[in-house]
This record gives C-alpha cells, sequence and structure tokens, in this order.
C-alpha cells in the first residue's frame, strides 16, 4: 500500500482517482449534448417549412401534459454549462498559477456560466 507523503509544506500526494469525477461529468454531459444535437438537427432536416411556430414547437412540444421540449433543452443547456465549467476549471487550474489571478478566473467563469444557465431557463420557459 503506497503511503502518503508531504512534498513541500502544503502539498498531499492523493491517490490515482483524484479528478476521476470530472473526467465522467465531461463524458457524461458530452454524450448528453451530442444526442440533443443530433436530435435538433434531424428534426430541422425533415420539417418541411422552418418558420417561427415549427421553432418555437420544437422547444416547448408537450407530451401527456408534461412539457418535454424544455424539459430536454434545459437539460442539454445544463449540461453544456456544467460541461463548460469543468473545462474551464481545469484550465485555469493547469495553466494559471498566480493563486489571486486564478481564483479571479473561476469567479467570473462561474458567475458566467450561472448566469448564462439562469438567462436561458428564465428565456426557454417563458414560452
Amino acid at each position: 500500500m503506497a503511503t502518503r507523503e508531504r512534498i513541500g509544506t502544503k502539498r498531499l500526494v492523493v491517490g490515482a482517482h483524484y479528478g476521476a469525477r470530472d473526467f465522467i461529468v465531461q463524458r457524461v454531459t458530452a454524450v448528453i449534448m451530442a444526442v440533443y444535437t443530433i436530435v435538433v438537427c434531424l428534426t430541422l432536416i425533415f420539417t418541411s417549412n422552418l418558420d417561427f411556430d415549427s421553432w418555437r414547437h420544437l422547444f416547448s412540444f408537450r407530451v401527456i401534459g408534461f412539457p418535454l421540449g424544455q424539459t430536454l433543452a434545459s437539460l442539454a443547456f445544463l449540461s453544456l454549462a456544467w460541461h463548460a465549467w469543468v473545462g474551464a476549471r481545469d484550465i485555469w487550474m493547469d495553466y494559471v498559477k498566480p493563486t489571486g489571478l486564478r481564483l479571479l478566473f473561476h469567479a467570473v467563469s462561474a458567475l458566467w456560466v450561472v448566469g448564462s444557465a439562469i438567462y436561458f431557463l428564465k428565456t426557454l420557459w417563458s414560452l
């Protein structure tokens, strides 16, 4: 069994599972976005007339009273937001070394992702 040893004064070497959750999140959200993109593209290809009403119906259709179009679009966008957050956070952690600047980038990225998600959901669910 490997022992944990300190490197420097603040660092602790951790096991091989560090980052596994982020890896899985990136893959799962990518699959959700890919499937949603394929479905939307196929719908757009096979729609004879593409006007405002058909575009709106794509995002607001209901199945037995359940707003399936809005739910699937919300799932796809929240997947995009989570995917973007994990990717941006990993870039800031890997390439921005000054702690204050990295914290600023994290905060701005988090605010941007949360603000975008709130704006999207507000717009979509007001249809």
